[in-house]
């Protein structure tokens, strides 16, 4: 009997983007930004970096390659949630709104880290008034989505436990009329864990 399944995003929830676009501006520019409001939701408020002309833009771009979706680091806590939901019988996938290209590059990192996952969906994030992710969400049929991104949780399958982390409050976009597709709010993903595994 196949066990039953909880789609994971990734950025936010499993691996902290924030550290990772640091990283990445390092590498294209040779000086890591400074940190300027730890509590923003988008990597470009949380760290204090200028506006940049499309060379730049173009240089910056070219530092989120494979080598970047394969080098994340995990957000506190998420590795054990994970391991704590896969020994209570869950199995787990990730579903990240990722261009296919860099698919494998984001399993490669997940599984590097130790995270109990087989496989990544990219599905692209394409703008909308459907979540780019709710097809995959629909095909998949978990007993939980968790994301970071309450707009992604648009034209899930209402039988879907849709679990919302609001990390980083500042500027964040959960917010407004989208808030009710969350059918749960969790600091974080182990947070989510704790009551999932309570239910």
């Amino acid at each position: 009997m196949a066990r039953p399944l909880i789609a994971l995003d990734a950025d936010g929830v499993l691996l902290d983007f924030h550290l990772g676009y640091a990283s990445a501006w390092q590498r294209a520019f040779g000086h890591a930004p400074v940190e300027r409001d730890p509590l923003a939701y988008w990597p470009m408020d949380r760290w204090h970096v200028e506006r940049l002309d499309a060379q730049r833009r173009e240089r910056f771009r070219a530092a989120f390659d494979d080598h970047f979706w394969a080098t994340m680091p995990a957000i506190d806590g998420a590795l054990q949630a994970c391991h704590r939901l896969q020994d209570a019988g869950f199995d787990l996938v990730c579903v990240s709104a990722l261009d296919l290209e860099f698919e494998a590059a984001r399993l490669r990192n997940l599984r590097d880290l130790g995270f109990p996952i087989k496989r990544v969906v990219a599905t692209g994030n394409a703008a909308g008034e459907r979540s780019p992710k709710a097809d995959t969400i629909t095909e998949l049929r978990p007993v939980a989505f968790v994301d970071d991104y309450v707009p992604y949780m648009r034209g899930v399958p209402a039988d879907v436990h849709t679990a919302l982390v609001l990390r980083a409050p500042n500027g964040s976009p959960n917010v407004g009329d989208d808030m009710v597709l969350a059918k749960s709010v969790h600091h974080d993903l182990a947070a989510f864990t704790e009551h999932w595994l309570a239910r």
